[in-house]
């Protein structure tokens, strides 16, 4: 049997009955200062089952004796004492957090601290891990792009023909370690089009 308490546990209630309904039945036994009924998270559909708080420890017996069992809409319905809620291993409360996670947490706390407790004038200190933020290349402000000419092509660039796999066209070429293509009308193999 549960501890007794304040709290009480009401069973096998009608699929109909209204808090209104459970309120005005457990206020025969005193002040009812909450009340719960269980509902489907997923469906909103109630359970059958709620969970109702009286002002003393006395009411709640009191609703106990004189409850239990009774008739409410269609249902005998029951009263107890409700059990402690404990805390499951997996699944409910507080969960922890990866070790990764916190790690990366105490860091930028660090890091806020640092920045806080940095004087006015002086810019604050990096942690050893940070990287420096990249600054854009200066341009000036009047210069114009080199105008390109029909046929000029960069220093650095080979003829076509020059490239790997000579006879390709310019916007094809392969790297040299990838693997040649198969010839058109050709099957590839382990493919069921073609001869076996």
């Amino acid at each position: 049997m549960a501890k007794a308490g304040k709290e009480l546990y009401v069973g096998s209630l009608s699929y109909d009955v209204t808090e209104y309904e459970l309120q005005k039945l457990f206020a025969v036994a005193g002040t009812v200062t909450s009340m719960h009924l269980i509902r489907d998270p997923d469906t909103g559909q109630f359970k059958g089952c709620g969970y109702v708080r009286m002002s003393t420890e006395a009411e709640a017996r009191d609703a106990i004796d004189s409850l239990d069992g009774a008739w409410l809409i269609d249902k005998h319905i029951t009263v107890s004492y409700a059990n402690p809620q404990k805390m499951k291993a997996s699944g409910g409360g507080a969960k922890t957090l990866p070790r990764w996670r916190i790690e990366a947490a105490e860091k930028k706390a660090a890091e806020k601290k640092a920045a806080a407790a940095a004087p006015a004038g002086k810019p604050a200190a990096k942690p050893a891990g940070a990287k420096p933020a990249a600054k854009p290349a200066a341009k000036p402000v009047d210069a114009k792009p080199a105008a390109k000419t029909a046929g000029a092509k960069p220093a650095g660039a080979r003829p076509a023909a020059a490239k790997a796999g000579g006879s390709r066209a310019a916007g094809a070429a392969k790297s040299a370690g990838s693997k040649p293509a198969s010839r058109p009308g050709t099957p590839k193999p382990g493919s069921r089009t073609g001869k076996r």
